[in-house]
């Protein structure tokens, strides 16, 4: 069981844009791992783009399951996580952290952020933290 990403994006008007994401490629091989991280940005972004304000799904892209959830007020999470992870922690992931992002980002940077403007440092920690170690 492996989460790959974790995004927090913005659903606005036209168009849906990345504000920050953390990415675990490590199971890739080293020349895969740049075009996985922007397969997983650009599936997260038309996910996002597909589903409607206050909303929530999983949807299997290739051998992943991405699970998002969009916001009454447009801020957006993606956990694009393998098929055996549990749909369940994944939704609740992503509850903390866009509750936690919308407490420490301003609401007004929200339309034109972008992970180099956004500070917000937690996703790298929720990543690993929610990672399923095989015991051994």
């Amino acid at each position: 069981m492996r989460l790959y990403s974790l995004s927090v994006l913005y659903k606005g008007d036209p168009k849906v844009h990345l504000l920050k994401a953390a990415y675990d490629v490590s199971t890739f091989n080293f020349f895969q791992r740049a075009s996985v991280q922007e397969f997983m940005t650009f599936t997260s972004q038309l996910i996002v783009e597909r589903s409607g304000l206050g909303s929530r799904a999983s949807v299997k892209e290739q051998e992943y399951l991405c699970h998002v959830y969009v916001r009454n007020d447009g801020l957006a999470g993606v956990v694009i996580a393998d098929n055996e992870y549990p749909q369940r922690v994944c939704f609740t992931l992503l509850d903390k952290v866009l509750d936690e992002f919308s407490r420490q980002v301003s609401k007004i940077d929200w339309p034109s952020g972008s992970p180099a403007t956004i500070s917000y440092a937690a996703l790298d920690g929720y990543l690993s933290k929610y990672q399923v170690r095989p015991l051994g």
